[in-house]
């Protein structure tokens, strides 16, 4: 009973890891603009840690600057590690758990100890050389839920395994299913998102800006993107009347804004026939 019970376990486990490197497979574009091709290196033996990527030159097409982009859509954390290590650098964190970073960066769109929402595609900044780096590059993580490494990480459907070298190129940012809007950008300065919740073809986000005491909502789409479709969002302060934003819009719904210190608020959205309302929550942030 026990072998038996062990043996289900070990083959749970393993099932369970081969989704979760399906998942990754299945989500992440190259981190540059569309059309754009670069080595991706996974460099073996003494690269750190072992299964991440140097993204480098490709032929004449130099990587020094480049626009970095974000490989799947998440949250942001924006670092700076100094002279050592990283240098200056992002974290994503994606809704499935995983993460991806990106090291060596010359600049950040944000600074260092901020957080923002991103979609796909979504600039996080250049490459460059800060931290330990002898030259111009992008080091470039995926990482499991459970923070191990992913020693053979794909992008661009492209597998690359430890001691492969190969040019890929981007469709990031091309347009179609790729939303060049985030949550930040679209309620303004001083909003940062706190919730979010998954629909079918997009995500309703509640943001809170702590120096004016206001909640924003807003759907950001991720089918059909780019024309028009049914999308809304919508915002309700306790003791006041729900105010929804909808229509055929290509890009979002929103932003709607509220003071709310220190009162609770129910906050949705729907993309097309998926939609959902909070309960009231969130009093005061």
């Amino acid at each position: 009973m026990l072998r038996t019970t062990l043996l289900g376990a070990l083959a749970a486990g393993f099932m369970s890891m081969l989704l979760t490197t399906a998942a990754t497979a299945a989500t992440h574009k190259s981190p540059f603009n569309c059309g754009k091709t670069f080595n991706a290196n996974n460099w073996t033996p003494g690269h750190n840690p072992s299964g991440s990527i140097d993204w480098q030159n490709y032929g004449s097409d130099a990587i020094n600057g480049e626009p970095v982009r974000a490989t799947a859509g998440g949250t942001a954390y924006f670092k700076n590690a100094g002279s050592t290590s990283y240098g200056r650098w992002v974290e994503i964190r994606h809704d499935d758990g995983t993460r991806t970073r990106y090291a060596h960066l010359s600049t950040q769109v944000r600074s260092p100890g901020q957080s923002m929402s991103v979609s796909r595609g979504t600039q996080i900044g250049t490459v460059g050389s800060t931290g330990g780096s002898s030259a111009p590059h992008l080091h470039y993580e995926q990482r499991f839920a459970n923070g191990a490494v992913d020693t053979s990480p794909t992008v661009e459907g492209v597998t690359v395994y430890r001691g492969q070298k190969k040019a890929i190129t981007s469709s990031n940012n091309c347009g179609g299913g790729d939303n060049p809007y985030t949550p930040d950008e679209v309620c303004g300065n001083g909003f940062s998102a706190i919730d979010s919740h998954g629909l079918s073809g997009g995500r309703v986000y509640l943001l809170w800006n702590g120096s004016s005491g206001q909640n924003c909502v807003v759907t950001i789409k991720s089918s059909k993107v780019g024309s028009p479709s049914s999308v809304s969002a919508s915002l309700q302060i306790e003791g006041e009347s729900k105010v929804t934003d909808s229509g055929d819009f290509s890009y979002y719904a929103g932003p709607i804004k509220g003071a709310a210190a220190n009162q609770c608020v129910k906050w949705g959205g729907s993309v097309g026939s998926s939609s959902w309302e909070s309960r009231f929550g969130h009093c005061g942030s």
